[in-house]
């Protein structure tokens, strides 16, 4: 057991030294929130600057990270990797809907987490939004003594556990090594008063664990900040091991420690046995439905031959060997992750054993297994990225290949309101800001809008719609409308011409999430004497459909286990 307080061992003798290096600057950039200059990743992590420009490079390459002028950012595609951890696992995907269940049925907070070394880390969360809500997000790490569930797991902890946890608040007190957790003026994480004294800590934790390990439950009593407590619950195994446990949050203005034990135990009980029963079906089922994934050699070996020197094959290969794992994929032997990879097993192995020297990996036998230390590489403040965040980059590169303005709007009532925009350099522009809103019904954006909805919704829209003329070419017959809608639908875009402002040329195309719902748009727009309305859709629509399936593949990626916002 390990923390990040702690630095690994020496690597041994057969551990692929980029990928160490790469790993190294994923969790600085992780742990800073995502964006960090070049020179302060060569500072942060001791590499030299050659190093870190050839890293960025691979990554880049890969997706996993954009490079903004002197900074490195992380980049949507980066959740594959937590994903991969979160799908081979199934936890999210078992136990999420029960736990989206009881935060509906209790109107609380409801997290799951696993044991993560001597911490928490938490898989699945079903927040409610209120003044004073859970801020953790999946991937974030706690020390075990700050929060509910990890009483329960250290109930399980062998002496060898207990001295790496001792080792780990002897070198870190104020757990500044977790940057999930609330920190202080000075940098220190406001400890609870009883942990604040001389093997307070240590004690005060050993009567949690023991309590914890008789009773079956946890009680967080303001252990993370003041105001904040919890309940939690294991789910175990046949073997009686916890294998994650579900809390359910609170805040003091709604209940004490005591009276949230009384109100939410009982429920809290009938769906962790529920939960004990869906994971013991899935275990009883001998193959999960699954999409191998596509071997990622020759990928890495074209890009090799693309950017020489620039380009980190070694770095790149032991990433792709995250990605063999999946669902139906929780456990690989040797022989797989070659095969899933199109790696050779010599390479495969090597990665191997530096992914498990760095506690990515963990062997069992003759297989290979994913650790949620896997959700520390950007997972958590990926997370937190909205639609428009995920599509600005993209419509940057768009304008920058056709020279005018690109924007994203998604439906507000009979609206459509731009939620990113990138504008073009010209003497005369379209001049439209983030937040701008316009009748759906004579956008191009509008009516992709409207064109994605389901057949009923779409005729009640236009039911309560009054269209008004804002130009001589606008249509306001809800006939004509509909018709142009289904034409829309089928078409998978939308050109129109001056219907919202004279002069005003644009065209728009659908941005779809993982069940196929139209959840924004994107289009071009320009003035009329730019371009004809032929010559926009034979010049302007395969790019602007290109920038949209990237957005697209952006969104599903790091959709997959969080909720992305579309604003």
């Amino acid at each position: 057991m390990s923390s990040l307080a702690v630095p690994p061992d020496s690597p041994p003798r057969e551990a692929v030294g980029p990928l160490v290096r790469g790993l190294a600057v994923l969790r600085e950039l992780a742990a800073v929130g995502g964006r960090r200059s070049l020179g302060d990743l060569v500072r942060a992590t001791g590499l030299a600057r050659s190093t870190v420009d050839r890293v960025v490079s691979t990554l880049a390459r890969m997706g996993y990270v954009r490079v903004a002028g002197r900074d490195a950012v992380l980049a949507p595609r980066l959740t594959e990797l937590g994903n991969a951890y979160l799908s081979a696992c199934g936890l999210p995907d078992f136990l999420g809907p029960a736990a989206d269940a009881l935060a509906d049925a209790l109107d609380e907070s409801v997290s799951i987490a696993v044991p993560d070394r001597d911490g928490l880390r938490f898989v699945h969360q079903a927040t409610r939004r209120r003044a004073v809500s859970l801020t953790f997000r999946i991937g974030d790490l706690l020390p075990a003594e700050r929060g509910a569930p990890g009483a329960l797991f250290a109930a399980h902890w062998t002496e060898a556990d207990w001295q790496q946890w001792r080792r780990r608040r002897a070198a870190d007190p104020q757990d500044t090594g977790f940057p999930a957790l609330p920190h202080g003026p000075g940098g220190g994480s406001p400890l609870p008063e009883r942990d604040r004294q001389p093997g307070g800590a240590s004690a005060s934790f050993r009567r949690r664990t023991a309590a914890a390990g008789e009773r079956g439950w946890s009680l967080d009593d303001q252990l993370i900040e003041p105001g904040l407590i919890a309940i939690a619950v294991p789910v175990r195994d046949d073997e009686g091991r916890p294998v994650c446990a579900v809390s359910v949050i609170s805040h003091t203005s709604r209940h004490s420690a005591e009276s949230l034990r009384d109100a939410v135990l009982p429920r809290l009980y009938e769906t962790v046995a529920a939960m004990t029963d869906t994971l013991s079906a899935a275990a009883a089922q001998s193959e999960r439905t699954t999409d191998a994934p596509a071997p990622a050699a020759a990928r890495v070996r074209a890009s090799k031959d693309e950017l020489g020197p620039e380009f980190v094959e070694s770095l790149a290969r032991g990433l792709t060997v995250l990605t063999a794992f999946g669902a139906g994929r929780p456990e690989l032997p040797l022989a797989a992750v070659a095969e899933a990879t199109g790696l050779a097993r010599a390479t495969a192995r090597r990665a191997l054993i530096t992914l498990e020297h760095l506690g990515y990996v963990a062997q069992d036998g003759k297989t290979f297994r994913l650790t949620p230390r896997v959700l520390e590489l950007g997972f958590a403040p990926l997370s937190g990225l909205t639609l428009p965040q995920i599509a600005q980059p993209h419509l940057a590169d768009l304008v920058k290949l056709v020279h005018d303005s690109a924007s994203m709007a998604v439906l507000a009532e009979g609206d459509i309101q731009y939620v990113a925009r990138v504008p073009t350099v010209r003497i005369m522009s379209v001049n439209i800001t983030v937040g701008t809103r316009f009748p759906a019904y004579a956008t191009s954006l509008g009516r992709v809008l409207l064109a994605g909805l389901p057949a009923a919704e779409r005729a009640a829209r236009l039911a309560r719609t009054e269209p008004e003329p804002l130009t001589r070419h606008t249509v306001t017959s809800a006939d004509r409308l509909a018709a142009i809608l289904g034409q829309v639908a089928r078409d998978g875009h939308a050109l129109v011409d001056e219907e919202l402002e004279e002069g005003l040329r644009s065209i728009a195309v659908p941005v779809r999430d993982r069940t196929g719902r139209t959840v924004a748009a994107v289009n071009v727009s320009m003035h009329a004497s730019r371009r004809t309305t032929q010559q926009a859709r034979e010049e302007l629509l395969p790019p602007l459909l290109a920038a949209a399936a990237r957005i697209e593949a952006d969104l599903h990626t790091a959709g997959r286990y969080t909720r992305v916002s579309p604003a």
